[in-house]
């Protein structure tokens, strides 16, 4: 019989409704053999502007939960309701741990390590639970904002320094929302271990210009290879 990886579809229980919703939809990523290996659990939030059906997101999944991770990608509550606009941080923050609760729903199975990021919006409420609360052996943070369009001087990095894990910056070179010159003046500043990794001429959607012939899926591939590496020499295995 053939094994392999598999997505479970699930439904995340809320504590408290949010627009008239009682739980989120969410795919849950189960590795092949699950759960022997390293059991290493990794969850991801997606942007503003998206839903967890964000390419880069799935994209992402597949890789990691390909290569034995058990991974999770959710609805915030907003686009679970098909609303444009973000709910307030507290709210999306209750989200992000409701989703993180699914990777240990079975005690018998839960990862051994959890690795939590998010994409843009997602990066913020994983950065501003990480430098509360939540503990975990890695933070990524794809397309960080760290501060308005085209507003550099005006950063906001609070969050930043007080995180403690171990931190993985993926940054755009053409990322109106992360200057990479005000990121690295800011990281000066961080005390938590970290890693830079730019992608360069591309935007803050992840997205390369069309001259540069490079597929977004190719994009999406070098992101993801760089952050399984990174994971893996948090852990010791690289």
């Amino acid at each position: 019989m053939e094994h392999a990886a598999r997505y479970e579809d699930v439904k995340i229980p809320l504590r408290d409704p949010v627009h008239g919703l009682s739980e989120l939809s969410g795919v849950l990523g189960i590795p092949e053999w699950w759960p022997t290996g390293a059991r290493i659990g990794v969850v991801l939030a997606h942007g503003a502007q998206s839903d967890m059906n964000n390419p880069l997101l799935a994209s992402v999944q597949k890789r990691l939960t390909d290569s034995g991770y058990l991974t999770i990608r959710f609805n915030f509550p907003y686009a679970e309701a098909k609303k444009k606009k973000p709910d307030e941080d507290v709210i999306l923050e209750d989200a992000f741990g409701a989703a993180l609760g699914i990777l240990a729903r079975d005690p018998t199975a839960a990862p051994a390590h959890v690795f939590v990021g998010g994409m843009h919006l997602g990066a913020k409420i994983v950065a501003n639970l990480s430098a509360a609360r939540l503990r975990s052996d890695g933070v990524f943070l794809i397309g960080y904002p760290l501060h308005e369009a085209g507003k550099s001087e005006e950063v906001d990095a609070r969050p930043l320094f007080r995180i403690i894990a171990p931190l993985l910056f993926i940054q755009g070179s053409k990322d109106k929302f992360c200057d990479l010159s005000a990121l690295r003046k800011t990281l000066l500043r961080v005390g938590a271990p970290y890693s830079l990794y730019t992608l360069e001429e591309v935007d803050h959607r992840f997205l390369a210009p069309k001259k540069s012939g490079r597929p977004d899926e190719e994009v999406y591939e070098g992101l993801a290879a760089k952050l399984e590496q990174w994971m893996s020499k948090i852990l010791g295995n690289g």
